[in-house]
């Protein structure tokens, strides 16, 4: 549990401990496991801090020496024949951009050696009996070579960490010394991350690397194509040089990897090719033998929902040791959402994969959920068992409509209004709360009056009610009060301001979205061009969710074309015809279903209305 104790008291306290074991332990020996648990025997003050460079197995920046990776180690100051296992955080942003709420960055001493760790892993888990170490990505801060952004290289340095620390990698003091983890290492890693952290940890649990225990990837990508396209859709041109030049000073050095980054990643076609195939983890799920606690937020709009769910469902097929949380956030660590519980579990989790104690973990319910601000339910997996896709017809008729540009707020406001560039559907009041769990999509029977346009589609909650404000701070706000993690020094400090989530009552939000380049409705590995007067099946596949729709509330999908505020698709012009009777909005559901279309129907041509009557939802294959 956190202390109250401020900031700067914290930082000049050492703690009084548990006397040491004796001198020399017997193998196997572990004396900071008592009554099943690490507990924290050792001085954190006085733990083992050194900075190691270990040798990979690339030249990236093609100057005729092996890159290295920077390894920054906090260690506990164990007894002769005692072994730790290690939580590892391998990361681009120690120089640039820091981690966590309080964006920390690294601090080294006089001589070059680590004397701050971001975040509190250290703090907390060094005293019980683990190291911690804090990895310089390829081409970052102080290793060398070129980041190559979610690519084979920078899986490689962060997977010869994990080499090293089992003895199959050389490492290397500042000095050219070289330095070996056996005496120490029991050579069994967890690796933890958020955002650009935790893709590189599904990364390297998709080369199966032996002593990879754990992953806990926290709003993580699973396949950078899926974060820098939408389905066909360009997020953003030259995404993949802009991220490079980021967190990267060693750009002048790395010309050929930057022109890779530039033109093979393809921004004219935004198909999916051989560059992209490279950075996509899920294709290679059958190597992971690492147990996986994924945590997301539901409301992340960074990295979006599909980057965990499709992660899962892969990792679920092949019976993958796995735990998941989720929370009504954004892009926001589950460190300042729920502070106490996850510190809790976290500890738990490693405890049972690092240490191999069986503290019933990995028994307990695979999924907690939040469903409401801050009330979380747990559930025997997620989707929540008993949910099935189930699908409700648009209407009848023909309705048309053209690309307008529409920002969200206008594309979803009121929707019995006319308004030009967008079909609104609405389905209720409700009688019953619909829990939706999983991915929803909207299957479209279209005909388009360009060779393509961008497909957008949004599920809206109308009705009043609290909830998280996920477009603010990501939905999160920053304390003036703080809670300590763990022990400090004077250099790093366990203690932190303590975060909240915001929320508001209002009357509609936006669950979830979809965005589908029509042209590439065949593959996403090249385009196939609509021809006008056509009709074509096209799929719109919406981001997974987990929300429960109040009772008297209205179910809003709101269809629209280019958008300007998630992605750069250009606004054609075009005109979008949709056969209403031939087209379906598929919903993961739980329970019993009835949704009612309301009164009011979208511009419709020749007249025609969607039906006033009670529509069952249809089970779908």
């Amino acid at each position: 549990m956190p202390t109250a104790l401020p900031r700067f008291l914290l930082a000049t306290l050492v703690a009084v401990l548990a006397a040491p074991s004796p001198a020399h332990a017997a193998p196997g020996d572990r004396p900071y496991v008592r009554g099943g648990e690490t507990v924290p025997v050792y001085d954190y003050a006085t733990a083992i801090r050194e900075s190691v460079w270990v040798q990979t197995p690339d030249d990236t920046d093609e100057d005729g020496v092996p890159d290295r990776v920077a390894v920054d180690l906090v260690r506990p100051r164990t007894e002769p024949g005692v072994k730790v296992p290690v939580v590892m955080d391998a990361s681009p942003y120690y120089a640039c951009c820091g981690r966590g709420n309080e964006s920390e960055l690294k601090a080294y001493d006089a001589n070059g050696v680590i004397s701050k760790e971001p975040l509190f892993y250290d703090n907390y888990f060094v005293p019980r009996g683990y190291a911690f170490a804090a990895v310089d990505l390829t081409g970052t801060n102080r290793s060398t070579g070129c980041e190559d952004v979610g690519g084979r290289h920078e899986v490689a340095g962060a997977k010869a960490a994990i080499d090293w620390l089992n003895g199959r990698a050389p490492g290397f003091s500042a000095d050219g010394t070289p330095v070996s983890a056996t005496a120490w290492s029991t050579g069994k890693v967890g690796m933890i991350g958020k955002s650009w952290d935790g893709s590189v940890a599904n990364g390297v649990a998709s080369t199966g690397v032996e002593g990879l225990e754990t992953i806990v990837p926290i709003s993580a990508i699973s396949s950078w194509y899926d974060y820098m396209r939408f389905n066909g859709t360009l997020r953003a041109t030259g995404y993949p040089t802009y991220l490079q030049g980021l967190v990267s000073d060693r750009i002048a050095q790395c010309a050929a990897v930057t022109e890779s980054l530039a033109t093979d990643s393809d921004d004219a076609t935004a198909d999916y090719n051989a560059f992209w195939r490279e950075r996509d983890y899920r294709r290679s799920a059958s190597r992971v033998h690492a147990s996986v606690f994924v945590v997301h937020g539901v409301n992340d709009l960074n990295v979006t929902t599909p980057q965990f769910a499709e992660w899962w469902d892969e990792l679920a097929k092949r019976g993958v040791p796995r735990k998941i949380w989720l929370h009504q956030t954004g892009h926001v660590d589950p460190f300042d959402v729920r502070r106490d519980a996850w510190v809790d579990t976290l500890h738990q989790w490693f405890d049972r994969w690092l240490q191999g104690l069986h503290n019933g973990i990995d028994r307990a319910p695979r999924a907690t959920v939040e469903t409401s601000p801050g009330v979380f339910t747990e559930a025997r997996d997620w989707p929540v068992p008993g949910t099935r896709p189930v699908a409700v017809r648009l209407g009848t008729g023909v309705a048309s409509y053209t690309d307008a540009g529409l920002p969200e707020d206008v594309a979803v406001a009121d929707p019995g209004a006319q308004i030009h560039g967008r079909l609104a559907f609405r389905y209720g009041p409700l009688t019953a709360p619909l829990r939706i769990s999983g991915s929803p999509s909207v299957r479209l029977r279209v005909r388009v009056d360009r060779p393509t346009t961008q497909l957008t589609a949004r599920l809206v909650d109308y009705g009043t009610a609290d909830r998280v404000q996920y477009d603010r701070g990501e939905g999160v706000r920053t304390l003036t009060t703080e809670s300590c993690w763990g022990e400090s020094t004077a250099a790093d400090d366990a203690c932190y301001f303590d975060v909240a989530e915001r929320v508001a009552t209002t009357d509609h939000a936006v669950l979830t979205r979809g965005w589908q380049d029509a042209a590439h409705h065949v593959s996403l590995r090249f385009t196939t061009p609509l021809r006008p007067g056509r009709w074509y099946a096209i799929t719109v596949p919406v981001s997974a969710y987990d929300a429960t729709v109040p009772a008297g509330h209205t179910l809003g999908l709101v269809l629209t074309q280019s958008d300007p505020e998630y992605t750069e698709a250009p606004n054609t012009g075009a005109t979008v015809e949709v056969d209403l009777a031939r087209s379906t909005l598929v919903l993961p559901v739980t329970g019993p279903a009835t949704l009612k279309p309301s009164t009011a129907a979208p511009h419709t041509r020749h007249g025609v209305t969607a039906e006033n009557r009670p529509e069952r939802l249809t089970p779908q294959g």
